[in-house]
């Protein structure tokens, strides 16, 4: 029988609905910590709780709280796999953050719940069942961290909510899941390409996140050098273009050497730099933007946020870390 690490930080996973309010909060005691005895036919449990939060109030160094709390037990002790209950909200990037800077050849995957423990159709239990299931199965070592979810296993990279309440609240928008859970099997439809490690062990730099709209200017832009962040992700539209009225604000971060990444605010498609007019994809690029593909703005901003850690070179983050 294998040994399975599991850590518990909080979310839906972990909270009771209160009838009389219609609202859901956090109980004296998790539920699937109560349970854990119970599971002992599927592997031996170690079980951990750093926190217990919502998922809203996670914060990168959470993450990195995690990351090390793993590769410490995982060095210390006989650990075969580890599993993860978190909050919806922020999960994909917990998951995307770990994928990136965990160092551990162990199975890791993270689940949580669409609804409350003492709800009708709790999916908490469930899932956290088919997450213990992942992590013993031979299979899906290699495969970096794994996400399941109503009977499907998505990979960190590609994982995103979709939906505010449905027990089918991820999917992978581009490739779809790797692989499904049954109650007799786990299987893997393909195999995947792991992600280039970056070695992180704290955070100190700041890097925003800001959506393109329709006559975007340039004004917020400049308020995040005046407010001394250290890098900028923008969801940028179509092919990786901005409105004319952005460009000024997208020289000034770049003239004070704050790097600026560009992925798509599409759900599918990578961005290029096709379109030659002012604002397009090709006059961007050739004032230095970086462009990231296949990365939702949200991971891009941690993946340049664990770059940072490395290198504020926009040549080298660029060149290292996002062609």
């Amino acid at each position: 029988m294998k040994n399975i690490l599991v850590i518990h930080t909080g979310g839906t996973i972990s909270m009771e609905a209160d009838t009389d309010n219609e609202t859901v909060d956090i109980g004296d005691t998790n539920p699937m910590t109560m349970v854990t005895k119970d599971l002992n036919n599927l592997a031996r449990l170690t079980v951990r709780e750093p926190f217990q939060k919502p998922s809203p109030h996670i914060t990168v160094h959470d993450m990195i709280e995690l990351k090390l709390l793993i590769e410490s037990e995982c060095q210390s002790k006989k650990v075969d796999g580890v599993v993860i209950t978190h909050g919806t909200d922020t999960m994909e990037e917990t998951a995307f953050f770990l994928d990136l800077t965990l160092e551990t050849d162990v199975p890791v995957v993270m689940t949580g719940a669409m609804r409350s423990s003492n709800e009708t159709g709790s999916d908490g239990l469930y899932n956290f069942i088919a997450a213990i299931r992942t992590a013993v199965n031979e299979e899906s070592k290699g495969k970096g961290l794994l996400v399941v979810f109503n009977d499907e296993i998505h990979t960190a990279k590609e994982v995103t909510k979709i939906h505010t309440t449905n027990a089918a609240g991820f999917q992978s928008i581009v490739s779809g899941p790797v692989g499904m859970i049954t109650n007799k099997s786990i299987t893997f439809h393909y195999g995947c390409l792991p992600q280039k490690k970056i070695k992180v062990k704290e955070i100190t730099k700041r890097v925003a996140l800001v959506k393109a709209y329709t006559g975007m200017d340039s004004s917020i832009l400049e308020a995040l050098k005046d407010l001394k962040y250290d890098g900028v992700v923008i969801e940028a539209l179509g092919q990786g273009n901005l409105p004319p009225s952005a460009v000024r604000g997208i020289e000034t971060l770049l003239t004070n050497q704050i790097p600026v990444v560009l992925v798509s605010r599409c759900l599918k498609g990578i961005i290029q730099d096709t379109y030659n007019y002012p604002g397009g994809g090709k006059q961007l690029k050739e004032l230095g933007v970086i462009f990231c593909r296949g990365l939702s703005g949200q991971k891009a901003r941690l993946k340049l946020l664990s770059a940072l850690t490395q290198t504020d070179d926009i040549l080298v983050l660029n060149d290292k870390y996002f062609s």
